[in-house]
């Protein structure tokens, strides 16, 4: 069958030869009765004038809503939440905390907002409220420092061993790994260690190793040796000396063979490197080899 026929047998189009072929065709019988089907549809019934009458007639029960703006009132909100952001803002700001930091072979000199010093080692970090300072002086430390302390109320060092309380004096603390030591060279020095409590006078020292105190002697000069570019210790396992060679010189320091537990008793220059090797290494009764920025100690009897 030509694609065609069907178009024109619905427009009554087609000739009677073109017919007759059209009802010879298998397609015709299927689309008879779908015309068939189709004529028998009727359609629902729809009075056009009815529908519009009844629209007009239908009651107007709700008016559109206006929403007023107010725009004085707009404004002043945006105004109050921009006044109250500035403020929280200013408010963090000013309660952070000033830090002071040194790297190895480092040290610097902070004064603080009432005229205190404090003279900060190799690799040590303080930071404290300046915001707060008038009502309340104090401060954090990680490593060493040395702190000539304005007369005044309680002037507070916190670390993480313990707490080191003053009114005004002169005193050293250092706070690392496994070591803390406080020694106070003039006035009286409150150390707070595991909830206990030590007064320190003048001369005197606190000494904590591996979370246990240590007896020590009372310190022979007025301010501590590192102060001079001098490290001194009196019956220090020999790790805590290394560490602080390290620290001094910003030097990879290794060892073979060698007890890091042994008490060392000396002082070495925190200036020249090669006379420090030779005062750590002597009394320890090691050898040493240096290699750019590493040193190697080893004991004699190591390959």
């Amino acid at each position: 069958m030509q694609e065609n026929y069907l178009a024109k047998w619905l427009n009554n189009e087609l000739s009677e030869e073109e017919l007759a072929a059209f009802k010879r065709s298998e397609e015709y019988a299927s689309y008879q009765k779908i015309v068939s089907a189709a004529d028998a549809l009727e359609a629902p019934s729809f009075d056009m004038e009815k529908a519009l009458g009844d629209l007009k007639a239908r009651p107007i029960t709700s008016e559109a809503k206006v929403i007023k703006m107010r725009p004085a009132q707009y404004l002043l909100r945006i105004a109050a939440a921009v006044t109250v952001l500035f403020a929280l803002t200013f408010f963090y700001i000013s309660s952070l905390n000033e830090t002071v930091s040194t790297e190895y072979a480092e040290r610097t000199e902070v004064v603080l907002p009432d005229a205190s010093e404090v003279i900060l080692n190799a690799e040590s970090e303080l930071s404290y409220s300046e915001r707060k300072w008038d009502t309340e002086r104090a401060l954090s430390l990680e490593g060493e420092a040395f702190f000539k302390v304005a007369k005044g109320k309680k002037f507070t060092v916190t670390t993480d061993l313990g707490t080191v309380s003053v009114l005004g004096t002169q005193f050293n603390v250092e706070s690392r790994k496994g070591f803390f030591e406080v020694t106070c060279y003039e006035g009286l020095v409150s150390v707070n260690f595991q909830g206990k409590e030590e007064k320190l006078p003048a001369g005197t020292s606190f000494l904590v190793v591996n979370k246990r105190v240590v007896e020590t002697e009372a310190p022979l000069t007025s301010e501590p040796s590192w102060i001079n570019n001098e490290s001194s210790f009196k019956s220090i396992p020999l790790t805590y000396v290394l560490n602080e060679f390290q620290r001094q010189y910003n030097i990879k320091v290794e060892t073979s063979n060698v007890d890091l537990s042994q008490l060392f008793t000396g002082t070495f220059s925190n200036t020249n490197i090669n006379l420090a090797l030779q005062s750590i290494s002597t009394p320890s009764q090691i050898s040493y080899t240096l290699e750019k920025n590493k040193v190697l100690f080893y004991a004699e009897k190591a390959p």
